[in-house]
């Protein structure tokens, strides 16, 4: 049994011994190979080492310049946000001119384009006139008002008029002050975007023109609300 074992043992040492020649020889074997074809084989080897560096430093500046421009663009929002906030006290103290300017600034941050300020005394319903970042175009109508005044319905149907004069996709009338009930259900039932005092206070506050769609005709205020306001300026 033992002699068995020992055979058994013998063998197997010699397999080992076999399989750890067999290897080295077959190193030395294609060092001998590299050796003799190294004037074939180099530029291959040195273009694919080449191309794989060109690669992973392409793709390390791919992502770099993703990160850089996505923080860039972060900090001009935020900056444009910053830059572009007023309080509403500092609104209020604007003249009619400077409030359109004011309006034009808060579109061109949001991303609007081709926006330019057309308020004069020929003109047409309309103070401001652009192209929304969906591609639609608008037309704007702005009234800076004391906070205790309310908007009138017949203003807001000379906004709609201006929508049909400007061929204009959408209208929007953005105050400084609240609408009076009918003129609020007159613009939404005619698909007017109605930016009252704290609509307004959002958009000035980084919210975006087009997120002040999903609360258009949504109120004014509650009752406490509207007594604050009263109790403010009147």
């Amino acid at each position: 049994m033992a002699a068995a074992r020992k055979r058994r043992g013998t063998a197997a040492r010699k397999r080992r011994e076999q399989r750890l020649r067999g290897g080295v020889i077959a190193g030395g074997l294609s060092v001998v190979l590299l050796v003799v074809f190294w004037s074939v084989v180099w530029p291959y080897l040195v273009g694919g080492l080449v191309l794989g560096t060109a690669a992973g430093g392409g793709w390390w500046l791919w992502r770099t310049d993703r990160f850089i421009r996505g923080g860039d663009r972060q900090w001009r929002h935020d900056e444009a946000v910053r830059a572009g906030q007023r309080t509403l006290a500092e609104v209020d103290a604007m003249t009619g001119t400077e409030f359109e300017d004011f309006v034009v600034d808060l579109c061109r941050r949001d991303g609007c384009t081709d926006v330019r300020r057309v308020g004069g005394s020929h003109d047409n319903g309309a103070d401001v006139l652009g192209i929304l970042p969906d591609g639609r175009n608008m037309v704007i109508q702005c009234k800076r008002y004391t906070p205790k005044s309310k908007i009138p319905s017949r203003e807001v149907r000379d906004l709609l008029g201006a929508r049909v004069h400007f061929k204009a996709d959408v209208a929007i009338f953005v105050a400084t002050t609240y609408f009076s009930g009918p003129a609020e259900k007159f613009a939404t039932e005619n698909d007017i975007l109605a930016v009252h005092r704290d609509h307004l206070g959002l958009w000035n506050n980084g919210a975006s023109l087009l997120s002040l769609g999903a609360v258009n005709g949504l109120g004014q205020g509650d009752r406490r609300h509207r007594e604050r306001w009263k109790e403010t300026y009147e």
